[in-house]
């Protein structure tokens, strides 16, 4: 049973078997230009929850991504059983093959097994963001009450031009009309004069992730002010930023006690309850 009180929650973190984690960790550092980085944690379970531990993170939302068709049951029910055996400190959201015909029954098992939402890439599955084939599979899934978290912007994995912006983003909402959509990476990583001009002020909700390090205090509170502190949802996209270092960027930030708890958990715990 969840106490939702003063918690911080993460609705944007990452993790792999334990088998596949140092593989998959090194192919991801390898598209990085930063060759100092240190990563937060592993990329296993438990390195997430001691990475969780160490930052006072209460729950952190698994953020899954299918890049082939044969993925969309084993990943799913693999994330489903981690949040079953850790059910006080992880929730997690489901994913889908985007380019097959059988979207309707990936959706339904997604929203059978109980997971909280749709994880989508647009780089790694190849798909442009207002697509119209995507918007029938956005308006299925949030016909069955599904969260739609897209990562948004830059991925230093792919080139650019990206297959999403903040314009994309409006339309989407737009098209949609309804439910709960969250661009990944506080509205568009490196795309944040655009956010600031175009999405600030829409229905679309921002997670903070890859975060503080990249984008100013300034803009962050700019964006705020127009958007409304009820539409951001604290996020690390862990292990790829540093969770004690963004909450303590958040923390000395001038926003009222209400806003900080609002960012850090309360908007988290209105959708995903």
């Amino acid at each position: 049973m969840w106490v939702w009180e003063h918690m911080i929650i993460d609705v944007h973190t990452h993790v792999f078997p334990d088998a596949l984690a140092p593989q998959a960790m090194a192919s991801l550092m390898a598209c990085l230009e930063e060759e100092s980085f240190v990563p937060e944690h592993d990329g296993t379970v438990a390195g997430l929850i001691a990475s969780m531990d160490k930052a006072r993170i209460d729950i952190s939302v698994l953020q899954p991504v299918v890049t082939k068709p044969s993925q969309m049951r084993s990943i799913n029910e693999w994330v489903h059983k981690i949040a079953l055996e850790n059910p006080d400190r992880i929730m997690s959201f489901g994913g889908i093959y985007p380019h097959t015909g059988s979207y309707k029954e990936d959706i339904d098992f997604v929203a059978g097994l109980g997971l909280k939402g749709l994880k989508f890439h647009a780089e790694y599955q190849d798909f442009v963001l207002d697509d119209m084939g995507m918007l029938r599979i956005y308006d299925y899934a949030l016909s069955k009450g599904l969260i739609l978290l897209h990562h948004a912007g830059f991925d230093p994995a792919f080139p650019a031009p990206f297959r999403t912006s903040p314009r994309q983003f409006l339309n989407l909402s737009q098209a949609m009309q309804g439910g709960v959509i969250i661009a990944a990476h506080f509205g568009g990583c490196e795309q944040w004069d655009d956010v600031e001009m175009h999405l600030a002020g829409s229905d679309i909700y921002f997670d903070t992730s890859t975060g503080f390090e990249f984008f100013s205090h300034e803009q962050f509170l700019r964006i705020v002010r127009k958007h409304g502190a009820d539409k951001i949802l604290f996020a690390t996209d862990s292990p790829w930023s540093h969770a004690r270092t963004e909450i303590a960027h958040l923390e000395s930030l001038p926003l009222t006690d209400g806003e900080k708890d609002a960012i850090l958990a309360g908007n988290a715990r209105r959708i995903l309850c």
